[in-house]
């Protein structure tokens, strides 16, 4: 048996932008990440090509995740 491995964007960064709701490392919602394994691999291929530019306008406004992140957004 043969297990086909899956295209992910994972980097092993997993913290969640309280503001936007992304993963820092990968640019994918809590939802995407959650069904990721559920998608078609068209769909994954589809859902990563939007990746790279979620990130670059999160970067863009400062965003950090974790705690450090809420208690930078949250005062």
């Amino acid at each position: 048996m043969s297990v086909d491995a899956i295209s992910t964007p994972c980097v092993k960064v997993c913290i969640v932008d309280p503001v936007s709701g992304l993963c820092i490392g990968c640019g994918r919602t809590v939802a995407e990440i959650a069904g990721w394994g559920a998608m078609s691999e068209a769909d994954r291929l589809i859902a990563m090509a939007g990746l790279e530019a979620r990130l670059i306008a999160m970067r863009s406004r400062g965003a950090r995740g974790g705690r450090a992140g809420a208690r930078r957004w949250n005062g």
